[in-house]
């Protein structure tokens, strides 16, 4: 393959990992906590003999947007969304996760659990626990859960250290080593849900310029077979 093939062919590769990304969010744009990812283009550069060096394009790097989602207002006492920064912990499997995704509810031994049925830590890291029978709790903005006078608990309200990786997992949970704040401006608002935050125009608009410029960048490499056919073709005859 020639030099312009191999740089084409790794732009086309960014492209597709784009497509497939922007895919993905537009799929996400009505799932509850769901964040917009992208992808960060990168230049890296060859060296080729004594020839002029190769400019290629790499596309690995992801991105997530942090930005606030829509806040809507359910009316359902444990649905609970962050207004500001910070994630919701939950108790997984794998260990602690973290999400913006606050459509909780009420698990048959009393545990407050995600959709997913994940346990919902507390500050010190520990599930709570509501009565039998009294799901109609009280969640204040800091967290503080409350059945009358009963206090409950207290949801945490965390964040990564800053500068900390963050990593997607499926769905709405993220990953990191990093330790767990607590969130300074993240307010919890009871009886509302966060929408995602997929920018679903936008999304569609960059889907199609990214469509348009792979299948110019498919056109160039046909035309290159064409040309290499073509050589081929008549240093045989």
């Amino acid at each position: 393959m020639e030099s312009t093939g191999y740089v084409t062919l790794t732009r086309q590769t960014g492209l597709l990992r784009e497509m497939e990304t922007i895919a993905h969010n537009i799929a996400n744009a009505a799932t509850t906590g769901y964040r917009q990812q992208g992808l960060v283009f990168s230049e890296y550069i060859q060296a080729v003999g004594q020839g002029d060096s190769l400019s290629m394009a790499a596309a690995r790097v992801k991105k997530t947007s942090m930005a606030q989602g829509i806040l809507t207002q359910t009316g359902n006492p444990l649905d609970l969304a962050i207004e500001g920064g910070g994630f919701f912990q939950l108790e997984t499997p794998n260990g602690v996760r973290l999400t913006r995704a606050g459509s909780f509810n009420v698990d048959s031994v009393g545990d407050i659990v995600s959709a997913s049925g994940h346990r919902v830590l507390d500050i010190g890291g520990a599930p709570i626990n509501v009565p039998p029978g009294e799901a109609d709790v009280t969640v204040a903005a800091d967290g503080t859960v409350s059945l009358g006078e009963q206090l409950l608990g207290q949801i945490a309200v965390v964040e990564p250290e800053a500068g900390a990786d963050l990593k997607r997992e499926a769905g709405v949970l993220f990953q990191t080593d990093a330790p767990l704040l607590p969130a300074p401006d993240g307010l919890v608002l009871q009886g509302h849900l966060e929408g995602s935050n997929v920018d679903a125009i936008s999304q569609l608009t960059r889907l199609i310029e990214v469509q348009r410029a792979y299948e110019m960048g498919q056109k160039l490499l046909d035309m290159g077979d064409e040309r290499s056919k073509s050589a081929l073709q008549t240093l045989i005859k």
